[in-house]
């Protein structure tokens, strides 16, 4: 089971737009040119191996390129299977090495699997400490004069859906990582899956609406500065006219489409992940493996990309100052 995250506008928000009609604006506007270009010049100078390498100093970051790695196996096996199971190839003779190397491939896949669970251990933690710094920051109730301390299961109960979803997730997840293990119950690890498998589910449709929300509000605002940059090209406004508000209006729609695209990277992400954990819900069995497969491989691309493009800025950021 993998988490599904989702880089927002958040990741990519701007700073405060000067104001328009000053000379220390314009001033501004060139601190913001220099700073641009001290940006451009500081992402040539970002090797590939240094965001890789920022990349797996994380769990996330490691879990993600371990699940490229045991997907790629998963369609190869898959390949595999089918074509010596063709007509063309069923009768041929099969080299003995042929089965050694499969069953190595398979037990490199359920490490790879085990490995990633293990990597993602103890995930319930930031929503546990999200919430206990909420019940500590207003540990009475709300009644005036009152002194008498607010109940833990209050805070619990009045906590947003989405964290107590994260909280009840990783705590189920964990309890089936550790039946794995040999540490729990198999028979309760299993019920644990199911239910980390059904918070997955839940939570990825609850990922799907706040991504739909959040698209159609960076559409609104890139809607709006089209509509200004049009209107001022009709009424024979230029960039040598008025090169301040030109220049504003078009880093911030650069800005409105890069967040565009990265939240269809997420959605499609996020689709991805909705069509495998549905064959565990739902119980399907017709094209699970290949569906399974391919499906996870691209969610494994798809959150590597999101991941590596945030390292990749976080260089750049800290080079450009």
């Amino acid at each position: 089971m993998s988490g599904s995250n989702i880089y927002g506008t958040e990741l990519y928000s701007s700073h405060g737009e000067p104001d328009e009609q000053t000379a220390p604006q314009l001033e501004d506007d060139a601190s913001d040119d220099g700073d641009s270009k001290a940006q451009e010049q500081s992402a040539s100078r970002v090797r590939q191996g240094e965001v890789w390498s920022e990349l797996f100093k994380t769990a996330y970051g490691r879990d993600k390129v371990f699940k490229i790695m045991q997907y790629s196996l998963r369609v190869y096996l898959l390949f595999h299977t089918t074509a010596t199971s063709s007509a063309l190839l069923r009768g041929h003779k099969r080299p003995h090495w042929e089965a050694a190397v499969f069953n190595r491939l398979n037990t490199a896949i359920s490490s790879f699997s085990l490995t990633r669970k293990c990597l993602i251990l103890f995930n319930w933690l930031p929503p546990l400490n999200s919430i206990l710094a909420q019940h500590s920051s207003d540990p009475f109730t709300s009644k005036p004069g009152s002194s008498k301390p607010k109940p833990l299961l209050h805070t619990f109960l009045h906590t947003s859906p989405p964290v107590l979803l994260e909280l009840v997730n990783g705590i189920s997840d964990d309890i089936a990582t550790f039946s794995k293990l040999g540490l729990i119950n198999k028979k309760l690890g299993e019920r644990a899956g199911d239910f980390a498998d059904w918070c997955w589910f839940v939570g990825t449709l609850v990922n799907l609406v706040e991504n739909s929300v959040e698209r159609s509000v960076i559409l609104a605002q890139q809607h709006q500065v089209e509509s200004r940059l049009y209107n001022e090209s009709m009424a024979g406004t230029t960039s040598k006219s008025n090169p301040t508000n030109d220049k504003l209006d078009r880093k911030d729609l650069t800005r409105l489409q890069r967040q565009d695209y990265w939240i269809q990277i997420s959605r499609w992400k996020l689709i991805m992940d909705l069509i495998f954990v549905s064959y565990n819900v739902f119980r399907w069995k017709k094209a699970k493996g290949p569906v399974q497969t391919f499906s996870g491989l691209a969610a494994a691309f798809l959150s590597t990309a999101k991941a590596f493009d945030r390292h990749k800025g976080a260089l750049v950021k800290a080079r450009s100052y």
